[in-house]
């Protein structure tokens, strides 16, 4: 385990943990988040279930050789089945199915192809809700979903904090002044609005960036200025030490669908372009637990104190103020 975080591990909160259409009726895989093994899975009738991936018999990973059986997936070790609640529903080879056979079951949601899981450190239900629709996912007055993806030696604190590191845009990514954010809470919701100034051949275009946080997992940014963009970021916990995030891009069709993929191709390549700069940096800092902030740092503390409702601390440690 990586030392140079004061935090604990794995946050709370729902997470991505695949692309709905991966998962098609019949198919298996397996995946490894929040440090844990899984299997994600569909029934033949269509029902997605995420299960903890080890046979509780003697131990095979369902997700590798494990098959669809109807609304049951079958072990591949010894033809155990379990439905997509978790509970044993056949052993072939015996008279009585064991009372206690049964997987632990995630919750999950699918929302604009994506499967989001909710992950609680203490096992606890989910404690707040994301949405159940993105107006603009399937909007044809909108382009298709561009989609980037990168594995980082990090962890979703560090990465979330950008959105209020004002500082940082014009010192690290070169943007010619220096936004101005300004964020407000409403339970696990944070919002994040910005101007944005944006340098065209033609002189500087007024922009804002607002983001909708929900909590750690899920951030729906919407930029205005020459065009409407919207991204869909999904950020997930692989283990202690690492994430996996995903970016999804889309362009309104104001001026033309060609004109819009042409700018959506643009915008993509910027914000990769500024992503992995900030990749060497996330990848060897240290997390201060009272970092030493100035006036013009943006709204870090805020972001600090509303961070703490996603842990689980251990008994007798308080979160930092």
């Amino acid at each position: 385990m990586d030392d140079r975080y004061f935090t604990p591990p794995i946050p709370n909160g729902w997470f991505q943990i695949a692309a709905s259409d991966e998962i098609k009726p019949g198919e298996v895989k397996p995946l490894k988040y929040f440090g844990k093994d899984l299997v994600i899975w569909r029934s033949e009738d269509g029902e997605l279930s995420v299960l903890d991936a080890f046979c509780p018999h003697l131990g095979a990973h369902l997700g590798h050789g494990g098959k669809v059986k109807g609304s049951s997936l079958e072990c591949p070790f010894h033809a155990w089945q379990f439905g997509t609640n978790g509970k044993c529903t056949a052993v072939p080879y015996a008279e009585h199915v064991p009372r206690k056979a049964k997987l632990g079951t995630w919750h999950i949601k699918e929302l604009a192809n994506m499967v989001m899981c909710w992950h609680h450190a203490e096992g606890e239900a989910p404690t707040f809700e994301i949405p159940d629709e993105i107006p603009e996912w399937g909007n044809e007055d909108w382009t298709e979903f561009i989609s980037r993806e990168w594995t980082i030696r990090t962890r979703n604190q560090e990465m979330a904090e950008n959105a209020v590191d004002t500082a940082h845009f014009h010192y690290l990514h070169g943007t010619t002044n220096m936004p101005k954010s300004q964020a407000s809470v409403d339970g696990p919701i944070m919002r994040v609005y910005s101007d944005a100034g944006m340098e065209t051949p033609r002189g500087t275009v007024d922009g804002s960036i607002e983001s909708l946080n929900y909590g750690f997992g899920l951030a729906i940014v919407r930029f205005q200025g020459i065009v409407e963009t919207l991204n869909v970021a999904s950020t997930t916990p692989i283990d202690a030490d690492h994430c996996h995030l995903r970016f999804n891009f889309s362009v309104k069709k104001t001026a033309g669908a060609e004109m819009a993929r042409g700018v959506g191709k643009a915008f993509v390549a910027e914000v990769t372009r500024q992503l992995e700069q900030d990749i060497p940096i996330w990848e060897n800092k240290v997390q201060y637990e009272k970092p030493l902030l100035c006036d013009g740092d943006g709204p870090i503390a805020l972001f600090r104190r509303w961070c703490t409702q996603f842990y689980s601390y251990p008994q007798g440690q308080e979160a930092a103020e």
